[in-house]
């Protein structure tokens, strides 16, 4: 059995009022958040997200998404600093990508796992330091709050309500206690919480 360390895990999402992390034509359907996830607010909550982490992990679709994006904007010295922040984070920190289609990794500091979230996690825990951070892979996030193994979870919460589309928090996760950590509210009414989990 392995021992674990005392790295945290952490999960980013935004939601929508009624629960939701994409709109109700399905994954692509972003177009609600997109006002909100550039503010200010949402800007300076994104980098307290990475900021601690020395881990991301991802699920394929989501390490597509973010691998063909953020390296430009690494590079970008127009861009936003907190974005360029970001950026050159992901770029150059360890990822771990689970998926069960992709052979090798098409990135640098990646590797590759076919396996449960939950015995990935277990793995990255009983090594290394740091926080391992689950950014925006809703899958992955869902698995790991059903294991009970996320231990701090960064929410931006948007005031508009889509009436479709998948929800994070759905029947049957396990009972569990957060507390507040942070909050912050921004000018169109967004709301960046961040909740610990009570143990």
């Amino acid at each position: 059995m392995t021992s674990s360390t005392d790295r945290r895990v952490t999960a980013n999402l935004a939601l929508t009022l009624d629960g939701r992390y994409h709109g109700p034509g399905g994954p692509a359907d972003f177009g609600t958040f997109v006002p909100y996830v550039t503010s200010d607010v949402a800007r300076n909550h994104m980098t307290r997200v990475w900021e601690t982490a020395t881990t991301a992990l991802l699920g394929r679709v989501n390490a597509e998404g973010f691998m063909g994006f953020w390296p430009s904007v690494a590079g970008d010295e127009n861009a936003d600093p907190r974005d360029r922040g970001y950026a050159k984070w992901l770029v150059n920190t360890e990822k771990v990508v689970l998926s069960t289609t992709l052979t090798e990794a098409p990135w640098e500091r990646t590797r590759v796992v076919n396996a449960p979230a939950a015995d990935v996690v277990a793995d990255l825990k009983a090594a290394g330091a740091g926080d391992i951070l689950v950014n925006s892979s809703p899958s992955l996030i869902k698995a790991l709050l059903s294991a009970d193994l996320i231990d701090r979870l960064y929410l931006m919460v948007l005031p508009e309500i889509v009436g479709g589309g998948e929800r994070l928090f759905e029947d049957g996760l396990p009972a569990s206690t957060w507390t507040l950590t942070r909050h912050e509210t921004g000018e169109l009414g967004e709301i960046a919480v961040i909740y610990d989990r009570r143990r």
